[in-house]
């Protein structure tokens, strides 16, 4: 296992989820008497925006989008692949085929394996091990679970800014301008003081809009990317739901914002959150200090079920592995 540029990424892959856990599954770690509500006091000690913002209103910056340029693609009759836009930590594909595709992509030693469509909708996947010689191969379904290459491809990557890859839409976190959340973001951040605000305002409301899908969580083998307004709209959702919503909203908001799979202990279970970024300081969430200037951890999924901060503990007992 080798370290990417924020945590270890699992060689080669493919992500297999069972609600959100393995040995025990995390619904079993929710209390359903607090599930939809807002986050408890002794869950969220205190949040607060700096004090040299009061009286100031955020200001978002223009919001960036994914965009795949056809004149720049390479590829051929099946494929199509568009790495102009890897200076800003991400690339696009088209495929055309009858069958199952996946598409792995892979920087040195580490390795992310992606389904994607295969009728020629433009699927986003993010740079996220930084700039250097990434290699690109997508895979077709010949029989079973057997797949054998179709295209293949290396480009060398410089990644002009550590949190482009996390400021736009891409597979998994997959929002538009005209996106429900994309809108709902926005009303949040009316009136916020600063991006802290935003963030907070995000939180406060998937806690209290967003509860638990026990019955999805028993029936999922493997991750699908999140239909993210069908999440607010049906407020409902697994682990992987309540990070693909809150890594929407806060791009939308110019807020860079990871949604991360990995493993959380004692009891293992495969899990998704969030980091956020921000160089505000002040605020308290899970039962740990979210601190300024740094990648802070937001669990969406315990908070806003009313999950024992003690489980959650000081963010030790999470152990990253994928980031998108």
């Amino acid at each position: 296992m080798r370290y990417c540029r924020w945590g270890a990424a699992l060689l080669g892959a493919v992500l297999l989820l069972t609600g959100c856990g393995s040995d025990k599954n995390a619904a079993e770690l929710i209390s359903s008497e607090g599930a939809g509500k807002a986050p408890a006091s002794d869950q969220i000690e205190s949040y607060k925006s700096s004090d040299n913002n009061a009286g100031t209103v955020y200001e978002p910056p223009e919001a960036v989008w994914s965009i795949f340029d056809e004149t720049q693609a390479e590829g051929n009759d099946v494929v199509r692949l568009d790495m102009s836009q890897s200076s800003y930590g991400y690339f696009g594909i088209r495929v055309f085929s009858e069958s199952k595709i996946k598409v792995k992509v892979e920087k040195d030693e580490d390795a992310y394996i992606y389904t994607v469509p295969s009728d020629g909708t433009t699927a986003f996947m993010p740079l996220q091990c930084g700039s250097g010689l990434y290699k690109v191969r997508v895979m077709e379904n010949v029989v079973d679970t057997k797949y054998a290459a179709i295209y293949e491809t290396e480009a060398s990557v410089t990644v002009t800014d550590e949190f482009a890859p996390y400021l736009r839409p891409s597979l998994y976190i997959n929002y538009s301008p005209d996106s429900l959340c994309t809108r709902k973001a926005a009303e949040l951040a009316e009136g916020a003081p600063d991006a802290l605000g935003v963030v907070t305002a995000v939180f406060d409301y998937i806690c209290g809009a967003i509860i638990y899908d026990k019955e999805k969580a028993a029936s999922v083998t493997y991750l699908e990317p999140s239909d993210i307004d069908r999440t607010l709209t049906e407020g409902k959702g697994i682990c992987s739901d309540y990070a693909s919503l809150a890594a929407a909203m806060l791009r939308s908001q110019g807020i860079p914002t990871k949604m991360i799979f990995g493993y959380v202990s004692p009891d293992d279970i495969y899990h998704a959150w969030n980091m956020f970024y921000t160089e505000e300081t002040g605020w308290v969430t899970v039962g740990y200090q979210v601190s300024g200037d740094s990648w802070n951890r937001l669990d969406l999924t315990f908070s806003a079920n009313g999950t024992d901060g003690e489980f959650i503990g000081d963010g030790t007992h999470y152990a990253d592995v994928y980031y998108y």
